[in-house]
């Protein structure tokens, strides 16, 4: 198997997600197929695991990967928002357990041309389906200072979101900014020198807030976990491997809205939401990776996983 990206949890997902026998799982953010190839080797009784992804190069890798599992096995290229249509074309309406894995892949953190990191020189593209339209250096170069830092205030819950929203505007006024490196060494010089942490680079926080909004993440999350949820049948799991708090934050309380059901005042006489407990919440804390993973790959160090059941 082609290990240019280590998945995380691997033995926490296999542990969790598979509850039923003879079941469709599905792998909404498939990658190269780790999570998947685990699954379908640990547990031979899947009938099908779909895996999914917009990202055509990670799907190119992911259908390579699981070849050896013949027709347990469909990769398919899309968003995962897309999830219903994706499933209705193979003709199926319900699944037993859905895994997604967000964020960046090392695959596409590696490689320059993708944009995504600040570490080597690349266009500012940062998009996780190169058929978009917007990239990052859209944003950058035609969206206004006060936009910018809404940006980076919001998605990337930067301290400094003002004055690095500045130092950008100013810097494009006489020329457009191309490259991952010149917004890098932007940022750093944005921020006052005694602030700049050694242990972290001055430009990820900008870089995920970018990457987010090109991407339009966090709205896609929302609508996407109502879609699984939709589709899970009883007993059906759901695990979400989340890497900053935006996203948990937003995974613990679309949980924590599912196993509650009724959102009427607590001092309502009766119910009149009509809204139903439709999970239960097999995590009361997210799982986090080992010392041991953490010291074989660093990047697991910021995962957690939230995992629910379909009631």
């Amino acid at each position: 198997m082609d290990r240019a990206h280590v998945p995380v949890l691997v033995k926490e997902v296999v542990e969790w997600i598979h509850g039923k026998d003879g079941g469709i799982y599905v792998d909404a953010t498939i990658g190269s197929g780790g999570h998947a190839v685990a699954l379908l080797e640990t547990y031979p009784d899947i009938a099908l695991l779909v895996g999914i992804d917009q990202d055509a190069q990670a799907v190119a890798i992911a259908k390579k990967n699981l070849a050896a599992f013949h027709k347990r096995a469909i990769v398919a290229h899309g968003n995962f928002t897309t999830i219903k249509t994706i499933l209705g074309t193979l003709h199926i309406e319900h699944i037993d357990g859905i895994i997604f894995d967000l964020g960046v892949s090392s695959m596409q953190l590696s490689n320059p041309l993708r944009g995504f990191s600040f570490m080597a020189e690349g266009p500012l593209d940062m998009r996780m389906d190169q058929n978009s339209a917007v990239q990052a250096q859209d944003l950058i170069n035609t969206s206004t200072a006060s936009e910018l830092e809404e940006i980076l205030r919001t998605y990337g819950e930067e301290r400094w979101a003002r004055r690095i929203s500045r130092a950008i505007h100013s810097h494009r006024s006489t020329q457009p900014i191309s490259t991952t490196t010149e917004l890098s060494r932007i940022i750093s010089g944005a921020i006052p020198a005694r602030y700049r942490s050694p242990a972290i680079n001055p430009a990820t926080r900008t870089f995920q807030a970018l990457r987010i909004a090109v991407n339009n993440e966090l709205k896609n999350l929302h609508y996407a976990l109502d879609e699984a949820c939709d589709l899970l049948n009883s007993g059906g799991r759901m695990g979400v491997i989340s890497f900053h708090s935006l996203e948990d934050r937003i995974v613990k309380q679309k949980f924590q809205q599912w196993q509650k059901g009724c959102t009427c005042p607590p001092h309502a006489p009766q119910c009149i939401c009509g809204n139903e407990k439709t999970i239960t919440m097999l995590t009361k804390k997210p799982i986090v990776p080992t010392q041991d993973e953490v010291q074989v790959n660093p990047r697991s160090r910021s995962a957690k996983l939230r995992v629910a059941k379909k009631i």
